[in-house]
């Protein structure tokens, strides 16, 4: 059940040719993922048009490690490019931050546990704030101040207290500096250390008139399905609780499969905390069965060649995509258009009526005809 936590609305982006994301207060909770590779001059045409395609698959905002100067420049003319809002991520320098807020770079992430002196922070905020450039302030578990991470490994805190702390210890400072514009996270690879962290962190905020947004995620959370898996059951419990305000799923994985599997954790979400409207999102629902000795029609081939391209559709409908009699028209009746194997021959439906029967080889030709009539 969603719970009663108000956090402040911050916009990201909404400047030149950067589009605003809002993120916080009533916003749809935001889908994000990162960039998998280091960004190479040769590269950026390329990074641009992945960039697009990522946004029309529900990617809101993408964040870039940034480990030096070069990097901050490169992102920079990348920043230049699109119109998608881009994050910095920075670890260790504060003079990278510093220097990517020299181009339309949208928003600045730090960890408080590795950025340096207050001064060095207060310098980031400075600028930040005179170019009204948002900032994540990122806590991670194997990150965190060498004070916190002593009494964590001492006992004297756990780690998700030490992840509270460090996020408290920071909003303190940013508050005292007098800048508003910020997002927190605190994140671990343990599902239990993510949920109680963010859970102690919003009952502490409660008493604020506006706290501020949170980005919720499981960090280092393994490949595809271990990473699915922890990130669904720490998410989930989050967000129907009215916990998280943006997501990232993140994977030893790709980042469509990051954006995929946010989209359906953000579903899933929203059929458990039903009035929520922050968790409802525009586009295809897809549903299929997991193939058996039964099947005639090869789901997993056909759903890894249509998978991308259903899910930058901007259209609200349900696809089915089955292997057989069983699990076609009946099953799948509900579907606005299905496709399913029978014997040897594929059948294409809508709402569980029968419209074409065709052979394998024509399957992908006959289901894009019917797709673009819809």
């Amino acid at each position: 059940m969603e719970q009663g936590r108000k956090s402040k609305t911050i916009k990201i982006g909404g400047f030149s040719h950067v589009r605003p994301v809002f993120v916080g207060g009533n916003s749809p909770v935001v889908i994000q993922t990162m960039w998998k590779d280091r960004l190479l001059i040769q590269d950026l045409d390329n990074a641009a048009a992945k960039i697009e395609e990522l946004g029309l698959m529900g990617c809101n905002l993408l964040r870039f490690a940034v480990p030096d100067i070069q990097s901050a420049e490169l992102l920079g003319r990348l920043a230049g490019m699109v119109s998608m809002p881009l994050a910095a991520d920075i670890h260790f320098d504060y003079k990278i931050a510093l220097r990517c807020m020299d181009f339309p770079i949208a928003k600045i992430r730090i960890n408080p546990g590795n950025i340096g002196s207050a001064e060095k922070v207060r310098l980031v905020l400075e600028k930040a704030a005179a170019g009204s450039v948002p900032v994540r302030i990122g806590v991670n578990a194997g990150s965190l101040p060498q004070d916190l991470r002593k009494q964590a490994d001492e006992g004297v805190l756990t780690s998700a207290q030490a992840l509270v702390r460090a996020a408290e210890r920071e909003t303190a400072f940013f508050k005292d500096f007098g800048f508003t514009d910020y997002l927190v996270s605190m994140k671990a690879s343990s599902v239990a250390d993510t949920i109680i962290a963010n859970r102690f962190f919003s009952a502490g905020m409660e008493a604020e008139d506006e706290s501020p947004p949170l980005h919720i995620g499981v960090t280092e959370a393994g490949p595809l399905t271990a990473g699915v898996a922890r990130n669904t059951a720490a998410l989930v419990t989050l967000l129907t609780e009215g916990i998280g305000d943006t997501i990232r799923v993140s994977l030893s994985d790709t980042m469509e499969n990051e954006i995929i599997a946010g989209r359906e954790i953000l579903t899933a979400a929203a059929q458990l905390a039903s009035g929520n409207d922050r968790l409802k999102h525009r586009g295809v629902n897809i549903v299929s069965c997991p193939r058996c000795g039964r099947y005639s029609f090869d789901t997993h081939g056909f759903s890894s060649r249509w998978l991308s391209r259903l899910y930058a559709m901007d259209k609200d409908i349900t696809v089915a995509i089955m292997g057989c009699e069983v699990n076609g028209p009946v099953e799948a009746k509900h579907a606005d258009l299905g496709i399913t194997g029978a014997g040897d021959k594929v059948l294409i439906f809508i709402h569980g009526e029968i419209i074409k029967t065709i052979t394998a080889d024509s399957a992908d030709t006959a289901f894009n005809e019917e797709l673009k009539k819809l």
